[in-house]
């Protein structure tokens, strides 16, 4: 079911993430968030590498930033907040009304209803609001709980990542390519 949240070209990437992937928090080889060919160099340069940490959108904005966050999260055993947030920015690009209350009933029942598989840690009173709003899905509908898993993201997991020893490793071997 979440390969239907996801788009197509992110499960090349989400494969090529294996030295990522393993429950460690370090890799030695970056060339495997490739997001196309696995034999081609890793194009990511210091400053792009570096700009992740100006601000927790500027990471989720890059590719690669995505990618490497998802890695480390997987670390934390949290990746579903980060899924979540990818399945509702998706979401919202949803353009038939049929599509857009199945899709939101899959993401609700995936991410946000109680003892749902991937559950992400939302109060009590956005869940609710959540829950009223699958009476009626709009393109909104998950705006709530969506800016509090980005809000405890940003505030938790984000510094965590840039205090990591898997971005420190990842910047480090940006800037030997470069010597």
């Amino acid at each position: 079911m979440a390969a239907l949240l996801m788009p197509r070209r992110n499960k090349g990437m989400r494969t090529r993430l294996g030295c990522l992937s393993h429950k460690s928090d370090s890799c030695s080889d970056f060339t495997a968030i490739l997001p196309d060919k696995p034999n081609r160099a890793l194009k990511l340069s210091t400053e792009e590498a570096t700009r992740w940490a100006d601000s927790f959108d500027v990471l989720l904005s890059h590719k690669y930033g995505v990618a490497a966050f998802r890695a480390f999260l997987k670390t934390e055993f949290s990746e579903e907040n980060l899924e979540f947030w990818l399945a509702c920015e998706e979401f919202k690009k949803t353009r038939s009304t049929a599509k857009l209350v199945s899709k939101a009933h899959r993401i609700f029942e995936e991410f946000v209803d109680v003892q749902a598989p991937r559950e992400v840690n939302i109060d009590f009173q956005t869940r609710e609001a959540t829950r009223k709003n699958m009476q009626e899905p709009s393109l909104t509908c998950f705006d709530q709980a969506q800016g509090k898993v980005h809000s405890l993201m940003e505030k938790d997991s984000y510094p965590r990542f840039l205090r990591s020893k898997m971005y420190l490793d990842l910047l480090s071997q940006s800037q030997r390519r470069l010597s």
